[in-house]
């Protein structure tokens, strides 16, 4: 069964619909804004939650795509995923970075004000800025509180910047961060 949200195929392997997002707009409950960074995980690769299989932790990676995968990082921050491939198999993409749109009021009040480029420039700041907890694992991105809007210009190749993810210590040779060239509101710049 095909997952297409947004216009992306959310069966595709991790690494292929990390870059597809770019551009795309995520909100929560209307607070969001559009994708500049992500970085693409799989079960197959030590780095992923799913390396070791399934937990109570990372079920929502094994369930079907096109659902959010909700985790706690280091004790301190959430962080927003969207599973891909088939159901079972344990890949998704984390959302790094997000130049935010919408309810930057709201982004201010939750994060403390801080300059716009700063709101959601990583991956524990955007799920501070758009209110996402652990209350939003599992849940399907094509439905209330979540909505992915396509672009409505692509993104140009040209634009796309590839390089190893970062803040990992394994599998960190592979090239699966995507982000928009140039984009002031990315986590780290791409060398």
């Amino acid at each position: 069964m095909t997952t297409i949200i947004a216009g992306i195929d959310f069966n595709a392997p991790s690494h292929e619909v990390a870059p597809q997002l770019i551009g795309v707009t995520v909100l929560v409950d209307g607070v969001g804004g559009r994708i500049v960074e992500t970085e693409a995980y799989d079960m197959t690769e030590p780095a992923a939650h799913t390396f070791s299989g399934p937990s109570a932790r990372n079920a929502s990676m094994f369930g079907p795509p096109g659902h959010a995968y909700v985790y706690l990082s280091h004790g301190i921050h959430w962080c927003l995923n969207f599973v891909c491939r088939e159901a079972g198999h344990g890949a998704g993409v984390l959302i790094r970075a997000i130049e935010p749109l919408a309810g930057l009021d709201a982004m201010r009040v939750r994060r403390g004000g801080e300059d716009v480029r700063m709101l959601c420039s990583g991956p524990g700041k955007l799920c501070q800025a758009m209110a996402v907890t652990r209350a939003h694992n599992g849940l399907a991105l094509t439905a209330a509180p979540f909505e992915l809007v396509a672009p409505s210009v692509p993104l140009l190749p040209a634009a796309l910047a590839v390089g190893p993810r970062i803040g990992i210590s394994k599998a960190i040779e592979l090239p699966w961060r995507f982000g928009e060239a140039g984009s002031r509101f990315l986590s780290r710049p791409f060398r």
